[in-house]
C-alpha cells in the first residue's frame, strides 16, 4: 500500500476499536480523515503529497536503533509514525508546496521513540529537506536535557553510511559551540540552554525542537523559537513530550489544553497549521481516570511503540508493581508511563479537579450570602508579595462559602508580571485585584476594600483573623474601631488540623466558591509540609509561586473549623484575641 493508505486504513482502524486507541487519538484520526475529505478547495487549500510524505518514512529508514531490544537494526516507521510525520511532510498548500503544519505536538509516554525521532527530524531539515542555510535547535533549561535528543542525531548520524562524508560534528565558531553541521547547504543543528546562556537570541529556525516540554518552567524558549521563525517560508516546531505534574507549567496550562481543542470536534478552536497526537489513559470530563492501570490492554493507549515488544511490556509490568508497592511512586507512573497529567503537585495541597467542582457563578454566590456572617482572614505583604483578603461564610445549608480578593503594590505590577508569569494587569481589570499606589501596599486600601464589600452585600462580620508579625501596628487599630480581632499563630498546632479540614471540606462538596482566577492559580501553587506525625500545614517556602490568597483563607478557617464543632478551645490552640 501506499503511505497514504496506510495512514488511512491506520486512521479507520482506530476509529473503529480494531486499534486501541484514547478518545483524543480517535479525535486525530477522525481529523485527518475529515481533512481528505476537504483537500483542495478554497476553504482548505492543502493537499497532501505522497511523495513527500514517502521521502521522509524512506529517510528514517536510514538510521539504526542504538538502544533498546533492536539496537544495531534498521528503522522501521511505526503505523502511528507514520500516521505523525507522514502528515507533518505530506500535506502542502495547493498553489506554493509549502508545507501546511508550522507545529507539532506529539504527548506520549516515556521510551516511545520521542528523542530518536526528533533526532532524525533534525537530521532531515539540515540535509535532506533542500532550505538552505537552515537553523535547527533543541531547545531546553538544562543542558543535559537537551543531550537526548542531541546526542541521538550525533549519534545515529555517525553510524549512518548515508551520511559518511556530508554530516559532521565539530565546533562551529560562530556559536561558539559543538553543533552537527551540513556544510553543503551551511546547515546546522544545534543546542539551547539557559545553563550554557544560549538562549537563541538572533537565530532564525527553520526547525525547533522542544523535547519533554513539560518540564520547561517558562514559555521562553517556545517564543525564542518562534518569533525566529517569521521569516522562514515554511519552518517547524516540534513539541514532544510526556505529561508531567506541575500544572502551572507552559505545557499543561498554555499548550495542552489548547491542543485538546484543537483536536476536539466539539470545540470552536480549529488551527489547520498545527498537527496534533495525544496518547493517554482516558479520563471522565470531571479528570478522573476511566481506564484501569492494571488492565494491561489499556497500556497500549499511552505506550503505542513500547507494547509492540515483550521487553516493553514487561518493563511497564515492573514500574506498575514498584508504583503500587510504593505509593510515592504512582505519581510519576502515571505521569511517565500512562501519560496523565496528575492534578496534584509533589505534596501538593489541592487536587484542582475537585475545587473546580466547588466554583460557581459570582452572581449566584453573591446571592447565597446576603446578610449572612462572615470571617475574614488575611495574608499581608511587606513589599513584593500579594496582600489577600479570604471571606468565608457558613451557609445555611452547611457548605462555606469562599470569596478572595488581593492587592498588590503599583511599582511592582509589570516586575512581577514578568516573573510570575500571570496576568496580574487583566485580573486588575476585571476586578480580582486591587493596584494599590506606591511601592509597598497601603493597607488603608485593603480595609477600605473590606468595609465597603462588607456592607454591599449586607454581612455580619464576626472577626478579623491575622498573622500578628505583620499585623502588630493594624490589629489593635481595629480593635478600637470595635472589631473583633484575632491573631492565628502560624505553626502546626494552630494550622494543620484546619489546613485538612478545608480541602476535606471541598473534596465532600461543601465548599463553594466563585471561581476568581488568582484564588485558583495560587490553589495550584499551594504545597504542604508535614511533621512526623502526619499534619500539614501550607509552605510557603516550597511554593514556587504565591499561595497568599489560599493562606488567608486558611487564617479565616482555623476560626471556622473551631465554631463547626462548637469548639470553645480558642486559647488552648494557641489562637487569642487582638
Amino acid at each position: 500500500m501506499s503511505i497514504l493508505q496506510d495512514i488511512i486504513q491506520y486512521s479507520e482502524d482506530v476509529i473503529s476499536g480494531k486499534q486501541i486507541a484514547c478518545v483524543k487519538h480517535v479525535w486525530a484520526c477522525k481529523r485527518l480523515i475529515k481533512d481528505l475529505e476537504k483537500q483542495g478547495t478554497k476553504d482548505f487549500p492543502w493537499v497532501f503529497d505522497e511523495e513527500k510524505a514517502q521521502k521522509f518514512i524512506d529517510w528514517m529508514g536510514f538510521f539504526k536503533h542504538t538502544k533498546g531490544p533492536l539496537t544495531g537494526q534498521y528503522k522501521i516507521a511505526e503505523p502511528i509514525e507514520k500516521f505523525i510525520f507522514g502528515q507533518i511532510y505530506g500535506w502542502v498548500h495547493m498553489n506554493t508546496g509549502y508545507r501546511r503544519f508550522r507545529k507539532g505536538y506529539w504527548q506520549v509516554g516515556r521510551k516511545n521513540a520521542k528523542s530518536q525521532d526528533l533526532a532524525i527530524q533534525a537530521l532531515y531539515e539540515i540535509s535532506a529537506f533542500g532550505e538552505p542555510y537552515a537553523e535547527a535547535y533543541i531547545a531546553a533549561t538544562k543542558k543535559d536535557q537537551t543531550r537526548y535528543v542531541w546526542g541521538e542525531a550525533d549519534l545515529i548520524s555517525k553510524g549512518c553510511e548515508y551520511l559518511k562524508g556530508k554530516i559532521f560534528t565539530k565546533f562551529y565558531q560562530p556559536l561558539s559551540t559543538t553543533a552537527i553541521l551540513h556544510p553543503k547547504s551551511g546547515s546546522f543543528f544545534a543546542r539551547m540552554s539557559k545553563d550554557d546562556k544560549k538562549k537563541g537570541d538572533g537565530s532564525n529556525p527553520q526547525f525547533g525542537a522542544l523535547d519533554e516540554y513539560h518540564a520547561h518552567d517558562t514559555a521562553e524558549f517556545y517564543d525564542v523559537l518562534t518569533s525566529g521563525m517569521k521569516t522562514r517560508k515554511q519552518p517547524l516546531l516540534m513539541i514532544i513530550t510526556t505529561a508531567g505534574f506541575e500544572l502551572n507549567n507552559p505545557c499543561y496550562k498554555d499548550e495542552y489544553k489548547y491542543v485538546s481543542d484543537i483536536l476536539n470536534p466539539d470545540s470552536e478552536i480549529e488551527n489547520d497549521r498545527y498537527l496534533v497526537m495525544i496518547n493517554e489513559l482516558d479520563m471522565d470530563e470531571e479528570g478522573n481516570l476511566i481506564d484501569d492501570i492494571r488492565d494491561e490492554r489499556n497500556w497500549e493507549k499511552p505506550n503505542p511503540i513500547v507494547v509492540k515488544t515483550s521487553e516493553g511490556l514487561e518493563a511497564i509490568r515492573d514500574e506498575l508493581q514498584v508504583a503500587l508497592d510504593k505509593p510515592d511512586k504512582m505519581r510519576d507512573f502515571l505521569t511517565k508511563t500512562m501519560n496523565v497529567w496528575v492534578n496534584q503537585r509533589a505534596a501538593g495541597y489541592m487536587n484542582l479537579g475537585k475545587w473546580k467542582q466547588c466554583g460557581i457563578k459570582q452572581k449566584d454566590l453573591f446571592e447565597l450570602i446576603k446578610g449572612l456572617e462572615v470571617t475574614i482572614g488575611f495574608d499581608l505583604s511587606a513589599k513584593i508579595d500579594l496582600t489577600s483578603t479570604g471571606f468565608e461564610i457558613p451557609l445555611p445549608d452547611g457548605r462555606i462559602a469562599i470569596l478572595s480578593h488581593s492587592f498588590m503594590p503599583e511599582a511592582t505590577l509589570f516586575t512581577k508580571m514578568k516573573s510570575d508569569k500571570v496576568p496580574y494587569d487583566r485580573w486588575a481589570k476585571e476586578d480580582w485585584i486591587t493596584i494599590t499606589p506606591g511601592a509597598s501596599v497601603d493597607y488603608k486600601f485593603m480595609m477600605d476594600y473590606v468595609k465597603k464589600f462588607v456592607e454591599k452585600h449586607g454581612l455580619i462580620v464576626k472577626e478579623l483573623c491575622f498573622d500578628r508579625y505583620l499585623a502588630e501596628r493594624l490589629m489593635p487599630e481595629l480593635s478600637e474601631e470595635g472589631y473583633e480581632v484575632i491573631d492565628i499563630p502560624q505553626g502546626i498546632p494552630t494550622l494543620g488540623e484546619p489546613t485538612k479540614d478545608f480541602r476535606d471540606q471541598t473534596y465532600d462538596g461543601k465548599i463553594v466558591h466563585e471561581n476568581n482566577p488568582v484564588l485558583n492559580w495560587a490553589m495550584g501553587n499551594a504545597v504542604v509540609r508535614k511533621d512526623h506525625n502526619d499534619n500539614i500545614m501550607l509552605d510557603k517556602s516550597k511554593s514556587t509561586e504565591r499561595i497568599d490568597p489560599v493562606a488567608s483563607l486558611m487564617n479565616s478557617h482555623v476560626r471556622v473549623w473551631l465554631k463547626k464543632d462548637n469548639t470553645s478551645v480558642y486559647e488552648e490552640r494557641g489562637v487569642r484575641g487582638g
